[in-house]
């Protein structure tokens, strides 16, 4: 599935509402001499990117360092049809209050290049977001243009807020005694899923692999997002038509079924058989027919994307440690130009960088007591250098109470050791690594536990603090 960047949040008045669109085409010019084309679609913005069959929005976020559009999202490659349903979805932020302009393009794909100029344009056509989604049922038909003296077709594109539903789900499906529709062979099956749409109609959402010569086909098993099924509406009709593919695009219809996630979903535990029904075939009244076969569901396994709020909610810890840079290319700490360096005025880029890690973290530690260390240092009073010490001087216990812990930790140790060097990762990871193994040696009651480890060290040629 494509998707258009995220809304920034240091930028967006409120959230964006997601929306999704379905592109499809009807009357395509043919522009293939033995074959019909092979569209793609792309939606882009005022410029033409040299990318294939693409979306772009025009916004400054999507603007490229030339100055022209960048090119985020493409639709697939439909073979031999000049009526194509695209499967792959294009996801919108979409505001209100702003005039949000799009343009989609077609072209024949008729070799791999990346340069569209090899391809045969196809036409084009302008709209707005708002335009799509304001039109009656949220489905906009537009004529395509773009070639002089010539009718290009139509493009349909529908569009459908998006739910919050973060699950998804695996299935696989195997079919048994399909009809037989090749005269010197048997049938190559595939599946197309639609889900309903809330005027009757219904959108594309999924189809299967081509399992070649047989009437009782298995296919692989896919992932699918619920919301791509039913937008999160578990008793929204889903519709299940079964092809027999064939190499000039013109496949043969062999039947259909309906379900819904609720039903399928309902199947974990046990396989379900769906009747395979032509209404063709079964408005015969001479005819004794009654099925064209059958497709079974073999597998239904649902799976649930969780978020930070869900392992909070469940009981995780977030566990905090602090190693901070004393190596001498942070430069000398009594130097305004140093890293380190105290000013009476304003916090330095170490003290910075913690506070700004360590306040958000520490809401989601019980204990509030972190671990905080230094590496590349000579400590007193012999000069050693070290590259594992305790910020707080103390070997057996290196934990600080809170950030305000941890800054004055650190505001001590500027005053007592050397920095020196080299830079050595290794032996901090190692204590942390046993801190952790301790750590989950004393959980009890399958408490989740996340060890998180903040490295503080020079940034982008030694000009600020950046975090590991």
């Amino acid at each position: 599935m494509a998707f258009i960047g995220d809304a920034d949040p240091f930028t967006a008045a409120i959230p964006a509402t997601k929306v999704e669109l379905t592109v499809s085409c009807r009357n395509l010019l043919d522009r293939d001499t033995f074959s019909k084309s092979d569209p793609r679609s792309k939606h882009c913005g005022r410029r033409l990117h040299p990318s294939c069959v693409t979306v772009v929005l025009p916004s400054s976020s999507a603007r490229r360092s030339d100055g022209g559009l960048a090119v985020t999202c493409t639709t697939e490659v439909i073979d031999n049809t000049l009526n194509p349903d695209f499967v792959r979805k294009f996801i919108l932020d979409y505001f209100f209050e702003e005039r949000q302009n799009l343009r989609f393009d077609l072209y024949d794909l008729d070799c791999k290049s990346d340069n569209l100029s090899k391809h045969d344009f196809l036409g084009q056509a302008f709209c707005t977001l708002g335009e799509i989604v304001g039109s009656l049922g949220g489905r906009l038909e537009k004529p395509l243009i773009g070639i002089p003296g010539k009718k290009c077709g139509t493009i349909i594109v529908r569009a459908e807020e998006l739910s919050n539903c973060r699950e998804s789900v695996m299935l696989q499906f195997c079919g048994n005694k399909l009809d037989k529709k090749d005269f010197f062979g048997k049938s190559d099956p595939f599946l197309v899923f639609y889900r309903s749409n809330e005027d009757g109609s219904y959108t594309i959402c999924h189809k299967t692999e081509v399992v070649k010569n047989t009437l009782d086909p298995v296919w692989q098993a896919f992932k699918i997002p619920v919301r791509a099924l039913c937008n999160g509406d578990y008793d929204r009709s889903i519709k299940v038509e079964v092809y027999d593919w064939d190499r000039d695009g013109g496949h043969d219809f062999i039947g259909e079924f309906s379900t819904s996630y609720r039903e399928m979903s309902r199947s974990q535990s046990q396989f379900h058989i769906y009747e395979v029904l032509n209404p063709k075939k079964k408005g015969k009244k001479k005819k004794k027919y009654q099925n064209s076969g059958t497709v079974t569901l073999l597998s239904c396994l649902v799976d649930t994307e969780l978020s930070f709020l869900d392992y909070i909610r469940g009981g995780t810890q977030i566990n905090f440690t602090v190693a901070i840079d004393f190596t001498a290319s942070n430069g000398n700490p009594s130097q305004p130009t140093s890293l380190h360096y105290m000013s009476p005025y304003q916090m330095n880029d170490y003290a910075m960088a913690l506070r700004a890690v360590g306040e958000i973290i520490q809401d989601y530690d019980s204990d509030k007591m972190f671990p905080a260390l230094g590496f590349g240092a000579k400590l007193p009073p012999d000069g050693r250098v070290s590259h594992e010490f305790p910020l707080n001087g103390n070997p057996q216990n290196p934990y600080c109470s809170g950030i305000e812990g941890v800054m004055e930790a650190y505001y001590q140790s500027l005053k007592s050791v050397r920095l020196y060097g080299p830079t050595h990762f290794s032996p901090v990871i190692n204590h942390v690594a046993r801190l952790v193994h301790l750590s989950h040696g004393l959980k009890h009651g399958g408490q989740r536990s996340q060890s998180d480890r903040v490295v503080v060290r020079p940034g982008s040629k030694g000009r600020s603090a950046g975090c590991l």
